[in-house]
């Protein structure tokens, strides 16, 4: 058991480095494209492709709708965390934006699974919150700073977005028993993909047919989307769902680093703090018992 859970970590991590280049995928999107467009087109991709690969390896059965509720339920939950996630950003600016979306979850995952199934955190998990939170908060305070005003709506708008993560990540854990996980992530996005269509009905898509454009579609539905919950819903089998959030704060620390490689932004030592403390967090957090290790 100790080797599946330390095997679900690992994919965990993996699929949060996925997540993590969807902010450099589109900064290089063509003019034109709208963020509700790009959701709703990773949503579309994603799910098309998880979807036919769950089918031609036979994998979608009756026993996949057993619970409907809960199937629509993680398929709205996806599609609103797409279209507030995007929304906040654009009014309270990304590095506020995606800190307070990202870093909220974990505490959320907490909250829910305490209300909904009376599981108290472990200490570990607490601890391991505590310090990845802590380590985003001081790697975006000089993001803080440069913004003239921080607004209440963008915030609570980004609070929402970390709810609705944690909110996804129990429901399909809860209909992950007697099925595939990739029919399950397969049914959830390609529904979630069905909600969203409407925005692709209304928006201006000629910037998908650029040769930039359709990679970064490509790049979103196929790698950050359909690669990446394949390896997060697989992990959820053997990693509790409170810890599974709490490991994606992976996902803006590589946003960070992918901005100081990448876009050559100046490593600062509030940067430097801020990384170090994500990566112990995410360590304590990584680790079981020394018994089991």
């Amino acid at each position: 058991m100790s080797n599946d859970r330390s095997h679900g970590t690992l994919l965990i991590l993996l699929a949060a480095i996925l997540w993590g280049t969807t902010g450099t995928s589109q900064a290089l999107a063509p003019t034109g494209s709208h963020p509700l467009t790009i959701g709703a087109l990773r949503l579309a991709v994603g799910g098309g492709a998880l979807l036919l690969f769950a089918l031609l390896r036979g994998q979608i059965s009756r026993n996949s709708f057993r619970q409907p509720l809960f199937l629509l339920l993680a398929a709205i939950l996806v599609a609103a965390y797409q279209i507030l996630f995007f929304k906040a950003v654009s009014i309270t600016g990304v590095a506020v934006g995606t800190m307070v979306a990202i870093g909220s979850g974990p505490l959320f995952a907490g909250l829910f699974a305490f209300l909904i199934h009376k599981e108290r955190p472990k200490r570990q998990w607490l601890i391991a919150t505590i310090l990845a939170v802590t380590g985003l908060l001081v790697l975006f305070i000089p993001a803080l700073g440069s913004v003239s005003q921080v607004r209440p709506t963008g915030v609570l708008m980004a609070l929402a977005v970390g709810a609705l993560y944690a909110g996804y990540t129990l429901a399909i854990k809860r209909l992950l028993p007697g099925n595939s996980p990739d029919a399950v992530i397969a049914l959830v996005f390609t529904l979630g993909g069905l909600l969203l269509t409407p925005f692709l009905f209304s928006s201006n898509l000629r910037w998908v047919v650029e040769p930039g454009g359709l990679l970064v579609v490509l790049h979103l539905g196929l790698v950050t989307t359909a690669l990446a919950y394949v390896l997060f819903v697989r992990a959820l089998r053997t990693v509790p769902a409170v810890h599974a959030v709490t490991l994606s704060l992976a996902e803006p620390l590589t946003a960070a680093t992918l901005g100081i490689i990448v876009l050559k932004e100046r490593m600062t030592i509030t940067a430097t703090t801020g990384i170090v403390l994500v990566l112990v967090g995410l360590v304590v957090l990584a680790y079981d018992s020394p018994q089991k290790r």
